[in-house]
């Protein structure tokens, strides 16, 4: 595999583990809706603020998120929706390992 080919699979795992955490997929989720600031998802997570901004840092750091702080808070944006497509590919995968181990339970 040549060096751009290999760059490329790089910086696409880092995006896919930015978002591979069940919190991290969740704050996408919300920010599909609208901004939110880290004290609304803090009580919409259940976790504490340094929790869910670790989390919020992680999916900023790979550019899946921006922020903007606005005196003592700080409200989140989620800066490319198309990301959401990915949970649609997702499901589908779900879906059809699903339907094959459903198949598979029928047979026996």
């Amino acid at each position: 595999m040549d060096a751009k080919k290999q760059a490329l699979y790089e910086a696409r795992a880092r995006i896919i583990k930015a978002m591979a955490h069940p919190s991290r997929l969740f704050i996408v989720e919300e920010l599909s809706r609208g901004e939110k600031c880290v004290c609304e998802l803090t009580e919409m997570i259940g976790a504490d603020v340094s929790t869910v901004s670790k989390h919020l840092s992680v999916l900023r750091s790979a550019g899946i998120i921006s922020d903007d702080r606005r005196g003592a808070q700080v409200y989140y944006t989620l800066r490319v929706p198309c990301v959401l497509n990915f949970f649609g590919c997702v499901e589908s995968v779900l879906k059809t390992t699903a339907k094959e181990q459903l198949q598979l339970l029928k047979k026996t």
